[in-house]
């Protein structure tokens, strides 16, 4: 099973087939971070801690 490479919360294999970096098995941030967005190719700190619905 995936997991996000920064917050270690189980994604689901089509989420990483579309938000993966091409080549890689998992994604580096998902939408449970509340640290960090992806930022088109990119991602980024975030401005401020989003919360999120667990």
């Amino acid at each position: 099973m995936p997991n996000c490479l920064n917050c270690e919360s189980f994604v689901t294999e089509q989420y990483v087939r579309v938000f993966a970096p091409t080549g890689m098995e998992t994604v580096r941030v998902c939408p449970r971070c509340e640290d960090k967005l992806r930022d088109g190719a990119e991602v980024r700190e975030a401005h401020s801690p989003r919360h999120t619905n667990r």
